[in-house]
């Protein structure tokens, strides 16, 4: 099974505030999440494995690469 994270355990694996985490999520740049209901009250939960996959996806090894997917 998946381990499931909060924001703020969330934010500590990927080494980020957890404002950030928010921030990201409401940009739609982030790792994908997951909400326990739809409402703006549902606990905002991340698989683990969909946080790796994220930094996977944005992993470089140059500025110059950052820059070219811009």
């Amino acid at each position: 099974m998946d381990p499931l994270l909060n924001t703020r355990d969330a934010a500590a694996f990927i080494g980020v505030a957890p404002g950030t985490l928010e921030n990201w999520r409401h940009q739609g740049v982030g790792p994908r999440f997951l909400k326990s209901t739809p409402t703006r009250r549902g606990k905002v939960l991340y698989r683990q494995s969909d946080i790796t996959e994220w930094q996977e996806a944005n992993l470089y090894a140059s500025t110059a690469e950052v820059e070219a997917r811009a």
